[in-house]
């Protein structure tokens, strides 16, 4: 049979953005994969040298408009490196309850929509969206925004947290908890579910270190490496907490391992709370903010809910000199050809949707 050459994108439900998949297939098994991105290119990077410091936090929430307070706090927290800011005590543990809040966030949708993706279990999808709305509705009361928050400052937050953030903080981890116990129950007995995800889609732990990949996607390959944990900032290094981790490298083993996170994240969370001092996280009005007295370069790196995010700045005065960004997702992307050489047509979807790609980022 001959080879035939089919196009996804670049607008389909199931690239979750602006992707061209340009796909080579003989009968339904695929030969090759050519991803094809760029269609969201905003110049995010360049941008940054012709904004003052505290101008651009906006610009990064857009990188990552699922989970837009990870890329505002590592941006700042960048700018504070090179400016030789501490963080507050207090702020410290409040960035790392909202971060993992985020996170939550991130991973309640990714699993709806991968659930959406293969076709199987809408009842999942408005499931997950049901908790995320909670979460998001926190996270919304902290900040003033639902869905962009801009909430980090110079040394801490926007603006101080509402009196009853711990106990709100408490009551929604243990909602979520109870809720996705629902989640393992349904989709580990959904036999269409684990055939869709089990043995499809393998990246071997070779492969994964090879390509670069992070985040979940390199934890479902076996590797056990977290930036929370390798390079601590904040007061990670105080908290106990486990590095979900997977053998199988398969599309099963990279939802368990995010399910797995969102149960972890509610450890951390509540050990926060547990230690976080009662004095004030708010940060530095922007109207204080002088040029930087040591223009040297800095990098900074975070675990962002889909892998590892790197920012390297070279301050100037009153903008940065030059930024450089490492997207997890544009990283994650570069394997995806290699998953699917040998699969069928109809498992593009369900690998595609277990890396957990978004476009702000991918394309910058």
């Amino acid at each position: 049979m001959a080879v035939m050459r089919i196009n996804v994108g670049p607008i389909h439900p199931s690239t979750h953005g602006v992707l061209r998949l340009v796909v080579d297939v003989d009968g339904d098994t695929i030969k090759n994969v050519e991803p094809h991105i760029g269609f969201l290119h905003r110049g995010v990077e360049k941008l940054c040298e012709t904004r003052m410091y505290m101008q651009n936090p906006s610009y990064f929430e857009k990188l990552d408009y699922i989970s837009p307070m990870s890329w505002d706090e590592i941006y700042v927290a960048a700018v504070e490196a090179a400016m030789g800011i501490e963080v507050k005590e207090a702020a410290q543990y409040a960035r790392v309850i909202l971060l993992e809040f985020q996170r939550i966030a991130n991973h309640l949708l990714w699993i709806g929509t991968l659930c959406n993706d293969i076709g199987q279990l809408f009842t999942m999808f408005m499931w997950c969206f049901r908790e995320r709305a909670q979460v998001l509705k926190l996270l919304e009361d902290v900040s003033g925004g639902r869905m962009f928050y801009v909430n980090m400052r110079l040394g801490g937050l926007n603006r101080p947290l509402p009196q009853d953030f711990a106990d709100r903080a408490y009551a929604l981890t243990d909602y979520i908890k109870e809720k996705i116990t629902q989640y393992e129950e349904v989709l580990d007995s959904n036999e269409i579910f684990l055939e869709r995800l089990r043995g499809v889609g393998r990246l071997s732990a070779a492969d994964a270190v090879d390509f670069g990949v992070s985040g979940p996607v390199l934890r479902a390959s076996g590797i056990e490496e977290d930036v929370r944990k390798s390079f601590p900032y904040y007061v990670y290094d105080k908290i106990n907490f486990s590095i979900p981790t997977k053998a199988d490298g398969d599309s099963y083993a990279r939802y368990r391992v995010r399910y797995e996170e969102i149960t972890e994240s509610i450890r951390i969370i509540r050990q926060a709370l547990e230690n976080m001092p009662n004095t004030d996280v708010v940060g530095m009005p922007i109207k204080l903010i002088g040029p930087n007295a040591k223009p040297e370069p800095v990098v900074v790196r975070r675990e962002l809910p889909k892998g590892e995010g790197l920012i390297y700045m070279v301050p100037d005065k009153q903008r940065p000199y030059r930024v450089s960004i490492r997207s997890p997702a544009f990283i994650n992307l570069s394997v995806l050809p290699k998953l699917l050489e040998g699969a069928k047509f109809a498992d593009i979807f369900a690998v595609f949707g277990s890396l957990d790609i978004i476009f702000g980022e991918t394309d910058r």
